[in-house]
């Protein structure tokens, strides 16, 4: 049997992303942020939502253009840093010696050290309440060639994707592949079938 729990942030667990944004002097800033996620195909699109109060919600409306890194498990405790230091004082790539890469596509910088990037134009803002959700269409995305297996496809072992539990407020390692989709189920596809 199942409890109910009310509503609660529990669809988990969420990628962690850092929000890369330029301020209006064009200082580099990221944010940490697990309200995100793929939300188109056809144009690709992704998603994030910000608090109003936060100083990259600021940036985004300012530049309509953010990125979204995807950093390591290895990398959860500057990602922890990201989210809790503001860029209003603090220039975090400094602090954490990371480097800020120049989009050619958005007016947005990429972060070298996180294996993974998207540069996205926001397309859409819809206020839903305590936060603002962008839809960013994806102009490009860039991997570190070190986390591709030998077929050029993201290895998970080598890249282990930094994810996060909500109401737990606990960081995760993703890293285990249990199969591959529309693969997996062909069984039981099968046999209901027969």
């Amino acid at each position: 049997m199942k409890k109910s729990l009310g509503p609660k942030t529990l669809l988990c667990p969420t990628p962690v992303v850092l929000v890369g944004t330029y301020d209006q002097e064009g200082k580099p800033n990221l944010m940490t942020a697990a309200w995100a996620g793929i939300c188109c195909s056809k144009p690709v699109c992704v998603n994030v939502s910000l608090r109003a109060a936060t100083y990259s919600h600021r940036q985004i409306v300012n530049n309509q253009a953010f990125t979204l890194n995807v950093p390591t498990a290895s990398q959860a405790k500057e990602a922890d840093f990201i989210g809790m230091a503001s860029g209003r004082d603090r220039d975090k790539f400094a602090e954490l010696g990371w480097t800020a890469v120049k989009s050619e596509l958005v007016n947005a910088p990429m972060v070298a050290e996180a294996p993974l990037s998207l540069e996205c134009k926001v397309v859409v803002t819809n206020e839903l309440g305590l936060h603002t959700q962008f839809v960013g269409q994806v102009l490009d995305v860039k991997l570190d060639e070190a986390c591709l297996d030998e077929k050029g496809m993201i290895d998970l072992v080598k890249f282990e994707p930094l994810a996060y539990l909500p109401e737990y407020r606990q960081y995760l390692g993703l890293s285990r592949v249990l199969g591959a989709a529309h693969d997996l189920g062909k069984d039981l596809l099968a046999k209901k079938r027969g």
